[in-house]
C-alpha cells in the first residue's frame, strides 16, 4: 500500500543503511551486504523493525507502532530489528520480575506473560542468518537504547507537554531527531509547494 511508503523512507532515513554515524565502514558494509541480499520481507524488518506488543489484557503478542508512545510501564515489548531480538520490560514488569513474583504461588499468569516473548524471539531466531543477537532489558537500562534509537521520537524533551506540562504516560526520549509527524508534515509542504 502507498500509504505506508513515508513511513519506510522515514525509517530508513534513519536506519544504518544511510545514517553511517557510529558504525565502522566494515559494519556499514556489512548491514548493506546483508540487505542486498535477502528477501524482500528480511529487507522490510531490516527497514522497518516490527514491535509487539504484550499485556494481561490480550493473549500473545499484538503488533504496536514503532512509536515510542509504544513503551507502557505495564508491556512487555519484542522488537525484531533482523540484526536485534529484543526483549523490553516496562517499568512495572521490571520490578515485579525483580521481585520474583513469576516464581510465586498465584502469579502463573505473569509467569506466562514474561515467556510469551521468548517463545516468539527463539521463533525469529531459529531460522535466521546471520544470528541476531539476543537482548534482554528493562525500561531506564543501559540496553534499552537499542529500543530507544529505533523508536519514532514523538515524546521528546521539546514536545509540547514535556516537562512542566501534563504528565506524559509514554517513553520520553532525549533525541534532536525529527518525529514522523515532522517529517510527513515537511513532506506535505514540499510536495503541495510550487519549484518556483
Amino acid at each position: 500500500n502507498f500509504t505506508l511508503y513515508p513511513q519506510f523512507m522515514f525509517h530508513l532515513r534513519r536506519s544504518q543503511f544511510l545514517q553511517v554515524f557510529n558504525n565502522s565502514p566494515d559494519e556499514t558494509a556489512f548491514y548493506r551486504h546483508v540487505l542486498n541480499h535477502e528477501d524482500v520481507g528480511n529487507s522490510l524488518v531490516m527497514i522497518q523493525p516490527t514491535l509487539d506488543s504484550y499485556t494481561f489484557d490480550q493473549d500473545g503478542g499484538v503488533p504496536v507502532l514503532l512509536d515510542s508512545t509504544s513503551i507502557q510501564p505495564q508491556t512487555v515489548l519484542l522488537l525484531d530489528t533482523f540484526f536485534h531480538i529484543l526483549i523490553f520490560h516496562g517499568e512495572t514488569m521490571a520490578e515485579w520480575r525483580k521481585a520474583g513474583y513469576q516464581d510465586m504461588e498465584g502469579y502463573e499468569n505473569f509467569k506466562e506473560l514474561l515467556e510469551s516473548p521468548k517463545e516468539d524471539a527463539r521463533e525469529l531466531i531459529q531460522d535466521r542468518f546471520p544470528l541476531p543477537r539476543f537482548i534482554v532489558c528493562d525500561a531506564g537500562g543501559s540496553q534499552a537504547r537499542f529500543l530507544l534509537a529505533k523508536l519514532n521520537p514523538s515524546t521528546t524533551h521539546t514536545s509540547a507537554a514535556g516537562y512542566g506540562g501534563v504528565a506524559q504516560t509514554a517513553q520520553t526520549i532525549f533525541t534532536d531527531d525529527v518525529s514522523l509527524q515532522t517529517f510527513m508534515d515537511h513532506l506535505m509542504k514540499l510536495a503541495v509547494s510550487g519549484t518556483g
